[in-house]
């Protein structure tokens, strides 16, 4: 059997499993491939960077579990960040079932970072409504979130004490996966002067490009490709890098099914050969039709 009958007649659930082994094994034995930090995730970078010791973030973190394998990373990233400049973070959400995983990215970071829960961050919980909240901020955090996630007055939060509305902050990082990103960026920036960076899903980050042009954003941290370069700019090698390392591997494996498939096709076809593999037989890396039923 010639080779381009080889491949136009490869069984499919080949296909599958080599895809399979592709995505797993760079997780379970990361390949750790060169990243190149781009300039908007430096920007961002160097944003928090730039902050001075006991500095306040404001960190929203707007999205739930569908979205966690591109924002979630992002997030630890973010908060190890803060947490090794020694910053003081307020984590909050505003989707009713992100505080589990906000729980976990604090959780997470404050242990590689050796940092303590109301002493070095505070998390206030969910609270809805995007408008309410964020122009409550400008004039009390207290009226807002009288208590934090576990019921604890802010009053008798250490890390609170002082900290009551967007004068007191001096950085809002937000990290989400849906229109909550206009609202911060026009309330929080527009309106009350608010330094912001913004993480977002990949196929929303294009869409604020703009607002870097116009210093509405002061850097922006796009899915999980922009996760894996803050994870590089940090020297840390987390989910988004192991995550990147799996996705790199199977685009080009299905680039290289892609044209190995479509160049048998075509010799096939030039050289006349004929038979179930063109006409109709099993799918190949081509895209041919199944067997007939």
């Amino acid at each position: 059997m010639s080779w381009t009958r080889r491949v136009l007649s490869l069984d499919r659930r080949f296909i599958f499993i080599l895809i399979g082994l592709a995505t797993a094994l760079p997780l379970l034995f990361p390949v750790n491939l060169p990243v190149r930090v781009t300039p908007r995730v430096e920007a961002a970078y160097d944003t928090i960077d730039a902050l001075k010791p006991g500095s306040y973030v404001l960190i929203p973190m707007d999205y739930e579990p569908d979205i966690m394998a591109e924002l979630q990373p992002m997030a630890i990233a973010v908060l190890r960040h803060c947490f090794r400049k020694n910053l003081h973070v307020i984590a909050m959400t505003l989707y009713p079932a992100g505080p589990p995983l906000v729980e976990s990215a604090l959780h997470i970071a404050a242990t590689a970072e050796h940092k303590v829960r109301n002493k070095d961050y505070v998390f206030l919980g969910y609270k809805s409504g995007f408008q309410t909240v964020m122009i409550g901020f400008g004039e009390s955090i207290r009226q807002q979130y009288p208590i934090d996630f576990y019921g604890t007055r802010l009053d008798d939060i250490p890390v609170m004490r002082g900290v009551d509305s967007y004068r007191d902050i001096q950085l809002v990082v937000n990290l989400t996966a849906s229109s909550a990103a206009d609202y911060w960026i026009q309330f929080a920036a527009g309106r009350y002067h608010m330094p912001l960076v913004l993480g977002a899903t990949a196929v929303m980050a294009t869409d604020y490009y703009p607002y870097l042009s116009s210093r509405q954003l002061l850097g922006l941290i796009g899915g999980m490709k922009g996760a894996a370069e803050y994870e590089r700019r940090m020297d840390i090698f987390g989910d988004a890098r192991r995550g990147m390392d799996a996705q790199s591997l199977v685009h080009v494996i299905i680039a290289i099914l892609v044209i190995l498939g479509n160049a048998a096709f075509f010799v096939a076809r030039r050289k006349g050969e004929t038979g179930p593999a063109i006409r109709g037989g099993t799918a190949g890396p081509a895209g041919t039709a199944g067997p007939p039923r």
